[in-house]
């Protein structure tokens, strides 16, 4: 079933198989009297998607499954705990007796979202409550209670979303002054934006390994993304398809990022920019490109990818925040990832250990 979800595509499953991972898809079905997911020996089944569900080695016969933003399949509020511990418990004779156990980086809505108490008096979200106060949510209704948040979240639990559906006039119009102001500023200081092309990829890294320097984040290999633009593409409607933009002033790599349309989305999935000429303002204009692209694709909103969940200068993603939310977008706040352990002893060990990792970072 298709998906605009890109990390739940096709496509994305061949990107990680080719830097380590091992794939695996299902069908999602639920038993129509219960509503709850069936095994496909069941009658009576309604099919609602498909699950990707990716495999990594997490030590000696030791493995780790994770479901990058999924299910898409969306429960009632109250039972979704009561859903994902039937999942899990579907999928289980399906994984290998070494997966210890499964994570889900959900795609939903936090609850907490839409709770007028968890806003402060100017609009600001508060966050998510404590972890022990989530799982004790997520898992009422639930047979073993074994659902946990977990200490770090893989794929960006907050973003932006920007609808693509007004004119280009009316989204420039709904955009912050600075933000139109700095549009135009690019233009006048000369900075154009085209389409990479492969051998553009190596001079796109050099400046991704700047920002990854500037901004402390975990780096990935430039076998990495010469996996996005390798692995074969669907000849379907709607199916992703990346696109390498590029922002230069003259013959001067100033930014880029790669772009991913899939169905009605469009992503923006990694992006980067100089150390040089940063009054350039060259980000600006690789958004707007980008916009004109995802609008041409036929995309009816854009994901930003990634911002702190507030105006808090003191988080890390405080700067996206402002960057990205001043294109006119609204905040999405994700549930981040939740783990099912299979093997509760090792999940413990396992997770004491990644606790003590520094930060954030995206898979």
């Amino acid at each position: 079933i298709p998906t605009s979800i890109l990390q739940q595509t096709a496509f994305w499953s061949r990107v990680k198989a080719r830097v380590g991972w091992t794939p695996q898809a299902f069908d999602l079905k639920v038993d129509e009297a219960a509503e709850t997911p069936a095994s496909a020996s069941e009658p009576e089944e309604r099919v609602l998607g498909d699950v990707l569900v990716i495999r990594r080695s997490a030590g000696p016969d030791t493995e780790i499954a994770y479901v990058p933003y999924g299910p898409e399949s969306l429960p009632d509020e109250e039972s979704r705990g009561v859903w994902l511990e039937r999942v899990s418990e579907r999928l289980r004779p399906y994984l290998p007796p070494s997966c210890i156990f499964i994570r889900y980086d959900l795609p939903w809505e936090s609850p907490y979202a839409r709770e007028e108490d968890r806003y402060d008096p100017e609009g600001r979200w508060l966050g998510n409550p404590e972890a022990r106060v989530r799982e004790m949510r997520m898992n009422w209704g639930t047979a073993r209670g074994n659902l946990r948040k977990a200490p770090t979240d893989c794929l960006p639990p907050d973003t932006v979303f920007l609808d693509l559906r007004p004119s280009e006039d009316a989204l420039l119009s709904r955009m912050r002054p600075k933000t139109r102001y700095n549009i135009r500023l690019a233009e006048r200081r000369g900075v154009s934006v085209r389409r990479g092309r492969p051998g553009d990829l190596k001079a796109w890294y050099e400046i991704y390994l700047q920002t990854a320097a500037r901004n402390r984040i975990t780096r990935h290999d430039l076998s990495h993304f010469r996996s996005v633009f390798s692995v074969p593409l669907a000849k379907t409607e709607g199916a992703a398809r990346p696109l390498l933009l590029l922002a230069e002033q003259g013959d001067k790599l100033l930014a880029g990022m790669i772009l991913v349309t899939t169905g009605e989305r469009a992503t923006y999935l990694y992006g980067a920019s100089s150390d040089e000429n940063r009054g350039a303002m060259a980000p600006y204009a690789l958004q707007r490109a980008a916009i004109r692209e995802a609008k041409a694709a036929g995309c009816l909103e854009y994901d930003l990818f990634g911002a702190a969940p507030r105006p808090d200068p003191s988080h890390p993603m405080y700067g996206l925040y402002r960057f990205k939310t001043g294109f006119g977008g609204s905040l999405f706040h994700r549930q981040g990832c939740w783990d099912y352990p299979f093997d509760t002893e090792r999940y413990e060990r396992y997770r004491a250990v990644e606790s003590t990792a520094a930060g954030f970072h995206v898979d």
